[in-house]
């Protein structure tokens, strides 16, 4: 049987203090991070060491299944390299690739390995997600508050039979992050609607975007849901990034007001999202953008 580890990274502010897990069970796993980094370099990272530390304990052979819940570290390792190599390190529209030093270490670690990826949804109980997830979030909010004491878990010990789920003495628990703010969570949804991850994914803006999701756009025309993910799904490049919340107000007990700043080739615009709350979570019921004059 193979061995089986969950991997999950995480960034508050995204870019922001960052941190990095994989799990396999309590008494077998390892955390990391950074003061500053992307939530796609902790992705990247907990999959390197989680390669780097089954090497060193000689389990170079065995074979490996990687739970991820980003596909951006599936599509690196399964798709994208290749191409990637081929034009010098470059993307097909001729930019860079973005984190190329963690991408070669994981590129150099997967070759003549045998590993294979699995998609798992995330913050949906999947067990072996939610710990990883626990433990780089447990990361980044330690760099957050200037924390002297940076979870590192036990790492890979040579008595575990991870392929039999076998669990040696446990360590102490880690703690757990505080519970994330409404104000944080939907900032956070927020930046992801920017990504190519997620507005190329149907499934996932299908799970962000209200039933009755409407959408002014900068031309006055009124879009719906369907029309939007329709729209995003064609074509999901990133235009835009957020580069500052200009206020996140409570208008409901169960709404909030997100006011904001993208810019990106167009220039910046300024935008107001309004989201709810409901018994699946936080969904966008309504979005306004307008170019800045």
């Amino acid at each position: 049987m193979p061995i089986v580890a969950a991997a999950d990274g995480s960034a508050l502010g995204n870019p922001g203090p960052a941190g990095w897990a994989w799990y396999v069970n309590d008494g077998c796993w390892a955390a990391g991070g950074w003061p500053h980094g992307t939530n796609n370099m902790g992705e990247l990272m907990a999959v390197i060491d989680l390669l780097e530390q089954t090497a060193a304990a000689g389990l170079s052979g065995e074979p490996l299944k990687v739970l991820c819940d980003s596909q951006y570290v599936i599509n690196t390792v399964t798709k994208w390299i290749p191409g990637w190599k081929r034009k010098g390190w470059r993307k097909a529209d001729g930019s860079p690739v973005m984190n190329l030093e963690l991408v070669q270490r994981l590129d150099a670690l997967v070759a003549g390995r045998e590993v294979a990826f699995e998609w798992v949804k995330g913050h949906a109980g999947h067990e072996l997600n939610e710990a990883a997830d626990v433990r780089a979030r447990a990361v980044a909010t330690a760099y957050q508050r200037g924390s002297a004491s940076i979870p590192s878990g036990p790492g890979w010990s040579r008595g575990t039979d991870a392929s039999a789920g076998a669990s040696p003495a446990a360590e102490p628990a880690l703690f757990e992050p505080e519970p994330e703010r409404p104000e944080d969570a939907v900032v956070r949804l927020e930046k992801s609607l920017l990504t190519a991850e997620v507005r190329g994914d149907p499934s996932r803006l299908a799970e962000l975007l209200h039933p009755d999701f409407e959408e002014i756009g900068a031309s006055g025309r009124l879009w719906d849901r369907d029309t939007t993910i329709q729209a995003l799904a064609s074509a999901p490049a990133q235009t835009a990034e957020l580069s500052a919340v200009l206020g996140v107000s409570q208008v409901a007990s169960d709404a909030l007001l997100v006011v904001f700043e993208t810019s990106g080739p167009r220039g910046l615009a300024r935008r107001s999202s309004l989201w709810v709350k409901t018994s699946s979570g936080w969904k966008l019921r309504f979005h306004q953008g307008t170019p800045a004059a």
